[in-house]
């Protein structure tokens, strides 16, 4: 089942936001997007369509990747 997560990068260590199911020592494939990247797209994209709030736009970004 593929799932997109937030994480945050410290100390040389990905380190998950959220609650993640895996089993320790569980091997996974993860693809990495810098979170701006994304976001200046996004903004772009609305700031021709309107205005939206940072939360609307951060929730609209993770559901777009899951889609």
């Amino acid at each position: 089942m593929a799932r997109t997560i937030r994480v945050r990068y410290e100390k040389g260590v990905l380190k998950p936001l959220e609650p993640v199911e895996l089993n320790e020592g569980e091997e996974v494939i993860i693809r990495i997007e810098r979170l701006e990247e994304r976001r200046k797209i996004v903004e772009e994209f609305y700031g021709k369509r309107g205005s939206a709030p940072k939360d609307i736009l951060d929730e609209f970004m993770l559901e777009a990747e899951i889609q």
